[in-house]
């Protein structure tokens, strides 16, 4: 997959052209984040390899985990990002879901929601998955209009129960009239792009994730990082 070489040495462009956030969930601060939930789920970082997070949602139905990177000093959610035409911009997360059919999945960047799954963003660059099927669709919405990659059972761009898998997005610069588009990849492998046409340009956006169930049971979110990094 093409990716953004964003330190110096590499390819010659000093860091600092480069806007980036990473999270390897080594620590976890619930200040660090505007929570919403439903039931009493809990956050804690897991004693394993690389660092994880693990998000528990409560056992009813529809119980939900929703998290967005806060403003520490406002405790306002931090909508540091924005789509600019021709810069490039990468998001990229690797995570495992304990039930890739029974749950709803919501993870990428998007305006400041409290229910993201319930109502989806009305605009943004996020992947979903819905409850009932294990298929992961790429979204670029705008005022809600909305363009769609989806994925395809038994190839790319799905999920399997308890299984880590990275999932990417990713726009190269081009503009609308260069055939520019934001192409969606999982495990290093494409499964479809979206246009240029309904991704939002007017609106900042804030690194989001959420996770609910899909029925009575307490479903598990495990992330290893989320990494973000564009263009200045």
């Amino acid at each position: 997959m093409a990716t953004l070489n964003f330190l110096a040495g590499r390819d010659g462009a000093p860091k600092m052209d480069f806007h980036e956030w990473v999270n390897d969930f080594d620590f976890y601060l619930a200040t660090d984040w505007v929570i919403t939930e439903t039931g009493s789920g809990t956050r804690a970082i897991a004693q394993a390899k690389d660092g994880i997070l693990v998000v528990t949602n409560a056992a009813a139905d529809n119980d939900v985990n929703s998290l967005q990177a806060r403003q520490v000093a406002s405790g306002q959610v931090a909508e540091d990002w924005k789509f600019v035409a021709g810069k490039k911009l990468l998001f990229e997360t690797r995570f495992k879901v304990s039930d890739a059919t029974q749950s709803d999945l919501v993870i990428g960047l998007h305006i400041t929601a409290t229910t993201p799954v319930a109502s989806a963003p009305s605009d943004g660059i996020y992947f979903r998955k819905d409850d009932g099927d294990r298929l992961i669709d790429l979204y670029g919405v705008k005022n809600s209009t909305g363009s769609t990659a989806t994925g395809v059972l038994g190839q790319s761009g799905y999920l399997t129960d308890d299984t880590y898998t990275t999932l990417a997005f990713y726009y190269d610069g081009k503009t609308a009239a260069q055939g520019g588009t934001i192409s969606a990849w999982q495990d290093g492998v494409n499964f479809g792009s979206i246009p240029l046409t309904n991704v939002v340009d007017d609106e900042e956006l804030a690194i989001s994730f959420a996770h609910q169930n899909g029925e009575a049971v307490a479903k598990i979110l495990s992330l290893d990082y989320i990494r973000v990094i564009q263009e200045r």
